[in-house]
């Protein structure tokens, strides 16, 4: 299963917990409401029973509805012709919050129209209730054109929460199990993307090394052979081959060491006022051997009043070397542009080829080590993924910036900018 597949995968179940997540809080929210509706209903049952009881309705036709408001979710304020004593108040509705499972502590209050006040206030506990018993002060007085009783429920969202224990208690768990789920499929993908990269190294150092040593096995057979020492001509070519061959593994190792020893630290840079157009020549000079094979044309616009930048010569030196055999290696028949100039508060240095170019889903990821952009046979080029990752190191090491434009088929500008200051 390649990457992107399990990308895809990845990124379906994450959106599918997400939704379940919400659809399981939305429905937490839905079996609150239930319970909370309940309970209201429950309470005003046991009220319509201490009506029954205490007689406290001198007009029994009138609608018991109309007799009930609830003017905030944990008040309820019902009628009374007649304000019952407290004692009594209190047996009954006790009594029937019990028969109705109201199994929560009340604070109720007798308010007296002519008075302006509450007569009298009692706390009424539940049935084992774990909350101390309490002082009822400061009853807050909604209306005062009638008698009425004022019940108060302190404790009411607790309880209805404790209703939805089950609800609550599975809910998390499927929430944490949903989570861990999406934190273990994210990781699965991180290593299989991992072991990608891993698998994608290893084909690519293998086919990197294979060539170079089957060319310097069989140059050793030829020279070994009595007869070279009477062909100078073919001793010194076979010679060259192979010296050619050992430069290259150098190069190659020695790259793959460089980023090994500066892969947790920052690059070490040494600056100095140089001269870029004096550096390019020397990049063009260790690239001149591809030059040749490749019969490139190289082209130079250099700002001749001022090539000066501050910087670090060897490393700088490297990332045009590298720009420099990309364009070389990505171009059929190669015209490449070297240009150097001043931009604002930067010095840009620009490599410009017209090679096969890069698509432009592929460009966030060209300066990831070990990144090459599948090409159909990703080996027909040689290369670890490295340079443009060094390139990135040095030029961020600089403070600088990489510009990138690329077109598929027509080529690719890449466009150093080193801070003048």
């Amino acid at each position: 299963m390649r990457s992107s597949t399990l990308k895809l995968i990845v990124l379906l179940a994450t959106v599918l917990t997400t939704i379940i997540v919400l659809v399981q809080l939305y429905w937490l929210k839905k079996v609150y409401s239930f319970e909370e509706k309940q309970f209201n209903n429950n309470v005003v049952k046991s009220i319509r029973g201490v009506f029954e009881d205490l007689e406290m309705n001198d007009n029994p036709s009138m609608i018991f509805q109309q007799l009930i408001a609830n003017p905030s979710p944990d008040y309820i304020v019902f009628k009374a012709d007649t304000l019952p004593e407290k004692d009594s108040l209190t047996f009954y509705l006790q009594r029937e919050f019990a028969d109705f499972d109201v199994l929560t502590d009340c604070k109720l209050g007798a308010f007296s129209k002519d008075k302006k006040k509450y007569i009298y206030a009692e706390y009424v506990p539940a049935a084992a209730s774990s909350y101390p018993v309490q002082q009822v002060t400061d009853l807050p007085i909604f209306d005062d054109n009638f008698d009425h009783i004022l019940l108060y429920f302190p404790h009411r969202s607790n309880y209805i929460l404790g209703q939805m224990n089950f609800w609550i208690f599975s809910s998390v768990a499927l929430i944490i199990t949903l989570i861990g789920l999406a934190i273990s499929l994210f990781y699965f993908y991180r290593q299989k993307f991992l072991t990608e990269i891993q698998k994608d190294f290893v084909n690519n150092f293998t086919h990197e090394f294979k060539t170079p040593l089957a060319v310097m096995k069989i140059a050793s057979d030829v020279l070994s052979q009595d007869r070279i020492i009477n062909q100078p001509g073919k001793l010194q070519r076979y010679a060259e081959i192979i010296k050619n061959q050992t430069e290259h593994l150098q190069n190659q190792v020695g790259r793959l060491l460089k980023a090994a020893s500066t892969e947790n630290s920052h690059l070490p840079i040494e600056k100095e006022n140089i001269d870029a157009h004096l550096l390019i020549e020397e990049a063009l000079n260790k690239v001149q051997p591809l030059i040749e094979e490749k019969k490139a044309k190289i082209e130079l616009k250099m700002e001749e009043n001022n090539g000066h930048v501050y910087a670090d010569r060897a490393h700088l030196e490297l990332a045009v070397v590298n720009l420099l055999e990309n364009a070389l290696k990505y171009s059929p028949n190669p015209h490449i542009i070297v240009e150097t100039g001043n931009s604002e508060h930067d010095f840009f240095i620009t490599v410009k080829d017209n090679g096969i170019g890069i698509e432009k889903k592929y460009l966030k990821n060209i300066f990831k080590k070990f990144y090459r952009i599948p090409t159909g046979d990703v080996h027909n080029v040689k290369g670890f993924g490295l340079g443009l990752n060094f390139v990135k190191r040095i030029i961020d090491a600089h403070d600088g910036k990489i510009k990138v434009n690329s077109l598929p088929g027509i080529g690719t500008e890449f466009k150093l900018l080193i801070p003048v200051n």
